[in-house]
Formats: structure tokens, sequence, C-alpha cells
């Protein structure tokens, strides 16, 4: 087992929120989204972060400058699901939050959205609007990542969905998240959930090191009876927000959102889905590498050579078992 650090904050509950924060070398980034929770939030809040082997010395921050807040040191990075259950164990309040760390509270954003939960006794996971910038909101709540979806997204259909909206399922493409509706996925970097449904449900899945493991949790919460809901009725901030270019992406992290998607599939969808799962997966990498690979041959842009990096890693992986290293 990890070693990890013992938790530092001594004051009782009981809180109406524990926030839980999976941090790996976003020191700054944690400071200030710490900060903004103090700042905006009335409700006796607990503040839990869990640090995955920071090298940025977060950790040290942490303890220095938020000594009320509950500090888990791992000694290696134990995968954001398992992370987030380390947080879970030790939480003490009537919901819990999980958030991440390159986001800032907005305008009470939490204390709206325990307010509006108390309101929807029927709701078991929720998200707020997600800004990143003034006028730009990010695409976040999605669709169950079912093998229709999957095809969609591997095969970059959902350029047509300005033609038809079916391309567009996957993330709700005609949906411009000012109003609320219910959704199959929370996203991740903010998911509310109340304390019974918890109990109810259990924590993550940490079969997932990273990608997945939301859409797994709220799947269980929707096969329980509980809605997952979007809502603008509050707003934070995504500094994290905006795409990176496919340059930029380590074949590591790329595989191993494919390799959530399959344990996803496995577990939810049986062999059958799985099977599917993999093999659009391979034919989307096929396609990739062949028409990305002709392309090498007449420019040589980064992006280029990144996607036919991409499509070689996830063949390795997917044929072979081979997983990169970074």
């Amino acid at each position: 087992m990890k070693s990890v650090q013992t938790p530092s904050a001594t004051n009782d509950g009981p809180f109406d929120v524990s926030v839980i924060i999976v941090n790996w070398n976003t020191c700054d980034l944690l400071r200030d989204c710490l900060q903004s929770i103090i700042d905006q939030t009335e409700a006796s809040c607990e503040l839990i972060v869990v640090d995955n082997a920071s090298a940025d010395g977060s950790a040290d921050m942490v303890a220095a400058e938020f000594p009320n807040a509950v500090l888990i040191a791992n000694t290696e990075n134990n995968g954001f699901a398992a992370a987030n259950n380390q947080g879970l164990a030790v939480a003490r309040g009537a919901h819990v939050l999980l958030l991440n760390p390159d986001t800032i509270i907005l305008d009470g954003a939490i204390d709206k959205m325990l307010a509006w939960l108390a309101r929807h006794p029927d709701v078991g996971c929720v998200g707020c609007q997600v800004m990143e910038g003034p006028e730009v909101i990010q695409r976040t709540g999605f669709a169950e990542p079912g093998l229709m979806n999957l095809l969609i997204v591997s095969l970059g259909l959902m350029r047509l969905d300005g033609i038809h909206p079916f391309f567009g399922r996957p993330w709700y493409t005609d949906w411009d998240r000012k109003s609320e509706r219910d959704v199959d996925v929370v996203s991740g970097m903010f998911m509310l959930v109340p304390r019974h449904v918890l109990d109810k449900v259990g924590p993550l899945d940490d079969a997932y090191f990273v990608y997945s493991e939301e859409a797994d949790w709220c799947y269980r919460i929707r096969q329980a009876g509980w809605r997952c809901v979007f809502t603008p009725e509050a707003q934070i901030i995504h500094l994290d927000g905006g795409s990176k270019s496919t340059s930029q992406i380590r074949s590591r992290m790329y595989v191993q959102m494919q390799k959530s998607h399959l344990i996803y599939s496995r577990k939810h969808h049986g062999r059958l889905g799985y099977l599917g799962a993999k093999l659009i997966y391979i034919l989307s990498a096929a396609l990739r590498l062949v028409v990305f690979g002709a392309l090498r041959l007449v420019r040589s842009d980064a992006e280029t050579k990144a996607k036919v990096r991409l499509s070689l890693a996830s063949l390795q992986y997917l044929l072979l078992g081979k997983e990169p290293m970074s």
C-alpha cells in the first residue's frame, strides 16, 4: 500500500460539504483554487487535498498556507480515481464535491449549488457552468460513452454535427450550456454529490487510473435511480480549459484514455461491448495512420507528426498490449 501523510487538519465537523481536490504539480493553480473556495463559500466547508507526489512543492504549500485543510501527500502518483477515493474515505461532509485544482470558484458557486441540490432531492450528481473566459462557456456534460458515440468521436464524425445533430450527440453539441438539463455524465472537474448517494453507490472505481472514472460513477448513480444534471445556476472558471494541440498530447495519456474506456466498456457493456470498443479504436488508429502517414510524406509539421505518433502508440497497445512510457 502506498504510504501517505496523516491528514493535518484537526477541526471538527460536521460540514455542509467536503471539497476534494486531487493535485499533481499545479502548486500555483492549487493555491488560487483553495483561496477562491475560502473567499467565496459561506457553507461550512472541509478542504481535502490529495497530492499525487508532486515535485513542485504543492504539498508543502498546502501545509504552510492552508493549515486547516486535510492534506494527504502520496509518495507516488496513485492516479485520479484512487486519489479521490483517499479523499472520500476521510470526508466528513453532508455532500462531497470533486473539484479540479485548475478552477476558480465564482460568486458563491458552492453555496448556490448546495442550495440548488437541496431543492432537487432526485438528483444524485450535479455540475455547474464552467467558463473558459468572460464570454466562453466550456462544453461540459456528456452522453454515455456507448459504442455509437465512441464510433462518432473516434472517426472524427462530430465535425458533421452541422449537417445533422446526430453527429454531435456524444458531446451534446446542439446545446449551449445556458440551460438546465439531464446529462449522462457530469464533468469530473466539478461533481457535487450528496452523502447518501455516495453511501449507496460507493466511491470511484480505482481500476481507472485517469479518464472515464466520472462516466462510470455517473452510470452507477443513474442505475441506482438518481438523475445526473447540469445547471447554469452557478459558474466556475477553468483556467486550463482550452484544448491543447495534438502535438502536445503525450502518447502515454492518449493510450490511457483508450485503456480506461475499454475498462468502462467491459464493465458496463460486457465482453461484446469491450470487443466492439476495441475494434473501433483499432479501425480509427489504422485509418489515421494511413491518412496522416501519407500526409507526412508531403509535409512535416508538428501536428501531422504527432498524429502519426499517437496512431502508432494506439495500435501498439491495442494489438500488442504495449503501453508507451511517455
